[in-house]
């Protein structure tokens, strides 16, 4: 799972949780060590994704755009990127938008690296622990209304990251 979370976020196309929510559920009392090891291999496949937009772009970074015919895509986050930089990895860094892009992006449009660590730790583990929540919580239940909802559950958790990131901003 490590290996699949790490990749996701750099070049890989499966999404680790496809492997965390089984696994969370054949053995409840490990959930929070899986999702731990799941968001810090994200995190460190992220700096992968950012290192190939910041140093490798037009060789690699190019490559894998090109890959998954996302140039568009690529477009609309680089000029994304250039406006809104951290906020719009923290929101989309949450939703089953391509992580990868986000990253090669965020290299690629050489946002500080610091600002997109803090970012990606915000994203990833917010990602990953809303999902370990409601497995804790839920158990199976949880797996059903996912695999079938998977849209209507991260545009439900995007809204409760964006409304608590409003509150800081109002308190």
């Amino acid at each position: 799972m490590s290996a699949v979370s790490f990749s996701e976020s750099s070049f890989f196309p499966l999404p680790p949780d496809v492997m965390l929510i089984p696994m969370c559920l054949a053995q409840p009392k490990k959930l929070w060590f899986y999702t731990n090891i799941c968001a810090l291999a994200s995190l460190l496949g992220g700096m992968v994704g950012y290192a190939l937009g910041y140093y490798l772009f037009e060789s690699v970074g190019r490559l894998i755009i090109d890959l998954y015919n996302a140039q568009e895509s690529f477009q609309r986050f680089q000029d994304m990127f250039a406006e809104f930089g951290p906020w719009f990895l923290i929101l989309k860094g949450v939703t089953p938008i391509p992580y990868k892009l986000l990253t090669i992006t965020a290299g690629f449009a050489h946002l500080d690296l610091t600002v997109f660590i803090l970012c990606s730790i915000v994203a990833r583990f917010s990602r990953f622990y809303m999902i370990a929540i409601l497995m804790h919580f839920y158990g199976a239940q949880v797996q059903a209304i996912i695999e079938k909802r998977l849209m209507l559950v991260t545009t439900v958790l995007l809204i409760v990251v964006v409304g608590g990131l409003l509150s800081f901003k109002f308190i």
